[in-house]
């Protein structure tokens, strides 16, 4: 049987602290159970006060690990400025630097992946895969990390530049040769000190069938595939550009770089650490077929490819050439 018992509830105060909820004198059935005494008491089921919400706005506000293409062409404009704007001896030790960089990256390239002889010929690709995923993009990363001055990079950074006016033809001029200079001079410090430290030896010589193969291509040959090549190498700056963090930054030169090794492309300065090394250590080459055959068409080639496909294009996407 039912009882009816009275409840009074408490005012309650919602945490909002404005709406009131009361329940005043509820009547509402108590259900009984016995206990083990045998007696009965009620059993009550509380009511849940209806509590109004109120909205509070908030903004959540969305990282990104890499910054938008326009975000990126203003960095690589402003990377490009200060490439233009730097003294002559600030480029050339910078260059020197840089071209010993790249040297350790190449070093590594064909001193690993040049060396896989039964893998090449059971799996000539697969040993272009190793030849690419190790070396010149360990060598791209310390240029881009250590802030060092790459003439290829700057065929495409400092034309940006040179496009929205933030530098002059002069000073692009003297960082693309100041550059160039300094990055030979690297290179070739480089090969003469891993010679001297006999890292090549024995059948271990890969430096000496790749200046070869190098300097045994045609003109245009080699024009185009600096062409190809330095497109990738300054998309890598491009994306390290973009990339906000250290892992971002290794993600985006990785990619290009191994691919334009495994391709067989042109970067004419990891070309003044190779083919050098491979004089050094008894190819049958002279310095003049070494510029003639490969250094000078792959330079004009690498020019082409960083200032036009990548410089001036992308101040047509997002820069001044495309507002006029």
């Amino acid at each position: 049987m039912s009882t009816i018992t009275s409840i009074r509830t408490p005012v309650r105060v919602s945490p909002a602290g404005r709406a009131r909820v009361s329940i005043a004198k509820a009547r509402q059935p108590a259900h009984t159970k016995s206990n083990v005494f045998g007696t009965t008491r009620p059993l009550l089921t509380a009511q849940k006060p209806a509590v109004r919400a109120r909205a509070t706005p908030f903004v959540v506000k969305a990282d990104s690990t890499a910054a938008t293409p326009p975000e990126t062409y203003n960095k690589f404009v402003a990377f490009g400025t200060a490439k233009g704007e730097a003294s002559v001896t600030s480029i050339l030790i910078k260059a020197v630097v840089a071209g010993m960089q790249i040297g350790f990256g190449m070093f590594l390239a064909s001193f690993i992946g040049g060396h896989c002889f039964e893998i090449a010929k059971l799996n000539p690709g697969l040993a272009k895969l190793i030849m690419g995923a190790f070396g010149l993009p360990l060598g791209l990363l310390m240029v881009v990390t250590s802030g060092s001055d790459l003439f290829t990079g700057n065929t495409a950074a400092v034309t940006s530049a040179l496009h929205e006016k933030k530098v002059t033809m002069m000073q692009l001029m003297k960082s693309w040769s100041c550059s160039y200079i300094g990055n030979f001079i690297g290179s070739v410090l480089m090969a003469y000190m891993v010679y001297m430290a006999g890292s090549y030896s024995g059948a271990l010589v890969s430096p000496i069938g790749l200046t070869a193969t190098k300097t045994s291509l045609t003109f245009t040959q080699a024009f185009f595939r600096g062409i190809l090549c330095n497109y990738l190498v300054c998309t890598a700056i491009w994306q390290a550009q973009a990339a906000k963090d250290f892992g971002g930054k290794v993600m985006a030169i990785w990619f290009p770089v191994s691919t334009f090794v495994m391709l067989g492309l042109e970067h004419s300065v990891a070309n003044m650490f190779l083919l050098p090394m491979g004089k050094l250590l008894g190819a049958k080459v002279t310095w003049a077929t070494i510029f003639s055959s490969n250094l000078i068409p792959v330079t004009l080639g690498n020019t082409v490819g960083g200032a036009l496909f990548i410089g001036t294009m992308y101040s047509y996407f997002y820069g001044s050439l495309g507002k006029k």
